[in-house]
């Protein structure tokens, strides 16, 4: 067994189910392209709440993916990392022979900020309004954090470490390092990502006591980080699942090393306290740019957090320029999520899939519906931005105060 230094995690499989594409392959043909697609609220139940725009995920079936005997036990967000992981291992070529005669060297990782509010309502609507003997066993697991871990898990017959980060957005970068530090530890593989559901009715009622949600009802303009006009943050639904895995064991089976989980740091400075968020976002950035031995000026790329309110895009703006330096002012910044919507703990999973992705097209993906940046910052917008991208550095803040940073570099053979 190589030493935990040795031992590098690389990303070989990307899974995704988001607003703008249920396949990796939509996903990013439409991020590329800048397509927006938030729009108004058309979940049954939410048509009174004063949400009026949010990215969902339309045209999706899980029976597609999943057996009924999975999806009758679980809520919909699990149906979206389960989907999401079937894609990933797929992508990765990853199948039940890779890893039969080891499968305690598999692992499942995820993260959840609001669990599984839909089927929690619809089993409490049947408990008041039928009586208890209507609602149903899989009341007790289906709601919980832990339950697109567990059920990828025991579909894949995945017996590795296994984990979930209960969290707030920052949570899915946390999630991908945990996964590599678990893969520091001897694990050669493990399914990592995040996708929420919260727009149920019970959960968007727990959202309007965000003060940061935004309640325009014009799709253009209810998210525009950056700008003049902004006023809040478009909550979203999916996420994405990616298969990490040590680097020599993936290029051993015969994998392609997509991307390279180079350097993480986390940091905590309170709910809604934008200001201080920038110090604890600069000293994030430092620690990862640290973890990973990179430059401030090696970042080719940074994908936003981009929250949408002034003080915190201001926050943003300011940890960067501490954190790079001159160089701040120079590399490309894209917030694609402003085209989908924040999926809060999926928000920074699907940003990670989005820069590997663009690092292999060699593309920096626009920000939607912004224009007239407001902040000293290279905000790419419009269109799609060619350039050579070797390292990217994508960034996330939580409403409770979790602040990531997490640096990637594009995929490369195992050093000789």
């Amino acid at each position: 067994m190589s030493s935990p230094k040795e031992r590098r995690s690389v990303v070989t499989g990307i899974g995704v189910i988001a607003p703008n594409g249920v396949s990796t392959e939509t996903f990013w043909k439409a991020t590329v392209e800048g397509i927006s697609v938030l729009d108004h609220v058309t979940r049954e139940g939410c048509e009174h709440l004063p949400l009026r725009v949010a990215g969902e995920v339309r045209g999706f079936d899980p029976a597609d993916l999943i057996e009924e005997r999975y999806l009758v036990q679980t809520d919909r967000f699990t149906h979206f990392a389960m989907a999401a992981a079937n894609l990933a291992l797929d992508d990765a070529r990853m199948g039940r022979a890779d890893y039969n005669d080891s499968p305690f060297a598999v692992g499942v990782v995820t993260a959840a900020g609001s669990g599984g509010g839909e089927f929690g309502q619809r089993e409490l609507q049947r408990l008041w309004g039928q009586g208890s003997r209507y609602v149903g066993p899989y009341q007790s697991i289906a709601w919980f954090y832990a339950a697109s871990t567990g059920q990828i898990s025991i579909r894949g017959g995945f017996k590795g470490p296994c984990g979930v980060v209960a969290s707030d957005e920052a949570g899915g970068l946390d999630a991908l390092a945990h996964a590599a530090r678990t893969i520091r530890r001897g694990t050669d593989a493990v399914v990592v990502g995040a996708a929420e559901a919260p727009l149920a009715p019970y959960s968007v009622v727990c959202q309007l006591g965000y003060e940061d949600l935004s309640r325009l009802d014009d799709p253009a303009r209810a998210y525009r980080p950056f700008t003049s006009g902004a006023c809040g943050f478009v909550p979203a639904e999916g996420g994405a699942m990616l298969i990490v895995e040590e680097e020599t064991a993936a290029v051993d089976r015969g994998a392609s090393v997509r991307a390279v989980l180079a350097g993480h740091a986390a940091t905590f400075t309170g709910a809604s306290r934008w200001e201080e968020s920038r110090e604890g976002l600069a000293h994030a950035i430092r620690g990862a740019l640290q973890d990973a031995r990179c430059a401030p000026e090696e970042i080719d790329v940074v994908f936003a957090d981009a929250l949408g309110v002034p003080a915190a895009d201001r926050a943003e703006a300011l940890a960067l320029a501490d954190a790079l330096g001159r160089h701040a002012a120079r590399v490309p910044v894209t917030a694609p999520k402003t085209g989908t919507g924040r999926a809060y703990c999926g928000a920074p999973v699907l940003d990670a899939a989005a820069a590997v992705l663009a690092m292999e097209h060699g593309v920096v993906p626009p920000t939607p519906n912004v224009v007239n940046v407001c902040h000293e910052l290279d905000v790419v917008t419009g269109r799609a931005r060619p350039g050579e991208l070797r390292t990217a550095l994508v960034l996330s803040r939580g409403l409770m105060g979790s602040n990531a940073a997490m640096v990637l570099r594009q995929g490369s053979p195992s050093p000789s």
